[in-house]
């Protein structure tokens, strides 16, 4: 098939036959073109000295975590109740001036609100991906909150370079600490084994390309996409270094989801105290 597909990119017309009980395979081409044929693929084997064609790729076990839909629902929740009380989006949206005077629950409650329709919908058709996916790779419980601490730090960056007075809001800094998430994942014990610095980059790398070409749209926060990723790798590399067996257990995820909901529910009271 690799020797079809080199004269037919050259143009000699092939036919594979199938051999018969005990013979072998051939490739038929018209006999007028048989010096061409043989001189292109004699040129194709040179040309391809070496090169791994086909070679045995190591996939990682990628597991997608459905209870990721449990957040992206409560995302919508909170969209629908924002738009029926303007307190609250004014109560946790994260304004400058505000969490610089001592607000500081503010980084953690904009990442559950959105601006409108449409800036929900952008968020949550790509964050239950990531979402699930981080989920899936690091525990239910352990995934979700340090996707959400690290779009809190991706808040806290945005507080950090953006001008002020400024406010913002978006579960984006939390959908790009899931990318870093996700990119740290090639450096678990299990990934290192037997891998060079170069192979165990290319996760880390291919997380990069994904962050450039969502987290640096034009119009977006993108103080806030880079902090988040950036926190999301340096956790994910954290929690790489910390035995499967450990970061995984149940008990690990049952206290995560606690802290992830205490954190959630804290926040949002100090707003609602606050309004």
């Amino acid at each position: 098939m690799d020797w079809s597909l080199a004269l037919v990119s050259q143009g000699i017309e092939t036919t594979i036959e199938r051999p018969a009980a005990g013979g072998s395979w051939a490739l038929l081409v018209p006999a007028s073109e048989s010096e061409r044929a043989l001189k292109t693929l004699r040129q194709y084997h040179v040309e391809n000295r070496d090169f791994p064609w086909r070679q045995q790729l190591p996939w990682p076990e990628t597991h997608f975590d459905w209870a990721s839909a449990l957040w992206i629902g409560a995302l919508m929740v909170v969209y629908w109740i924002s738009g029926q009380n303007a307190d609250i989006l004014n109560g946790g949206i994260m304004d400058s001036a505000k969490v610089v005077s001592g607000q500081s629950w503010r980084v953690f409650t904009a990442m559950t609100l959105h601006a409108d329709l449409a800036h929900l919908a952008a968020n949550l058709s790509i964050g239950i991906v990531l979402f699930g996916l981080a989920m899936g790779q690091y525990g239910t419980g352990t995934g979700l909150l340090a996707a959400y601490l690290a779009g809190a730090g991706g808040n806290v960056t945005s507080l950090l370079l953006n001008a002020k007075p400024f406010q913002g809001l978006g579960a984006s800094g939390m959908i790009m600490g899931a990318l870093g998430l996700l990119a740290a994942q090639s450096l678990t014990a299990r990934q290192r084994a037997g891998k060079s610095l170069k192979q165990l980059l290319v996760g880390v790398v291919a997380g990069v390309m994904l962050f450039v070409l969502f987290g640096l749209a034009p119009g977006t926060d993108m103080a806030a996409h880079l902090g988040g990723f950036v926190t999301g790798l340096i956790i994910g590399a954290v929690l790489a270094r910390l035995p499967a067996a450990w970061a995984r257990s149940a008990k690990v995820n049952f206290a995560s989801g606690v802290i992830f909901v205490a954190l959630v529910t804290a926040t949002w009271r100090l707003a609602f105290d606050h309004r």
